[in-house]
């Protein structure tokens, strides 16, 4: 077994901070700060892994483009379901 890029843990944080900072930026205007992003990103990646295998959008997991958009697409939705239950309007 080889390990790619993004299956490395600095591939993880790396993946995490831009995703996490993709969603601040798309969703708020402005990121979180690094450590929120990283984190953001992170859950986001699990999320988005998970919504891509239920909408049957399948592509490399050791893709990092692919590992990007999955994680993007999952700190966007976590970010807008917080801002569901939070009542900042920022």
């Amino acid at each position: 077994m080889t390990l790619t890029f993004t299956h490395t843990f600095l591939g993880w944080i790396i993946i995490g901070l831009l995703a996490g900072w993709l969603a601040g930026t798309l969703s708020r205007g402005h990121g979180f700060g690094c450590i929120a992003n990283i984190v953001i990103g992170l859950i986001g990646a699990l999320l988005g892994g998970w919504l891509f295998t239920k909408l049957g959008i399948v592509g490399s997991s050791s893709s990092f483009l692919y590992s990007l958009a999955a994680a993007t697409v999952g700190a966007v939705v976590l970010v807008l379901v917080a801002g569901l239950f939070s009542g900042n309007k920022s």
